[in-house]
């Protein structure tokens, strides 16, 4: 489960790669994608992209261009499953919350009859 922070850059690196096994990245670029009011830094960004690569999502290699810090990413398994993942977890909720909707209204309707019944 991955947490808020790593859930962001996940989908900004998932994006930056645009359905290809791998891209070229800047850590301004993925600041860019990320939300400002999170307050993201490069080092923040190094530290969580670290942490998806030991989960498996991607291989990491940090690299120089014209002085500029840049990040090689090769997505893995987890890394492609990533949208089709968050998009069951969305379907996981909706499905939770009708089933409570669901119990609610049964249990309304139950207790109308018993009212009915005994009242």
């Amino acid at each position: 489960m991955l947490s808020k922070s790593e859930n962001e850059v996940m989908s900004a690196v998932y994006s930056l790669c645009d359905g290809t096994d791998g891209c070229l990245v800047s850590p301004l670029e993925i600041l860019s994608i990320l939300p400002a009011k999170r307050k993201y830094n490069p080092e923040k960004i190094d530290g969580i992209l670290h942490d998806l690569m030991c989960d498996g999502y991607f291989d990491l290699i940090i690299s120089e261009r014209k002085g500029e810090k840049m990040y090689v990413i090769n997505l893995k398994e987890n890394g492609f499953a990533y949208k089709r993942c968050a998009k069951q977890k969305q379907r996981d909720i909706a499905f939770r919350i009708m089933l409570a909707f669901i119990g609610a209204a049964a249990t309304f309707i139950f207790g109308l009859i018993i009212k009915g019944i005994f009242g």
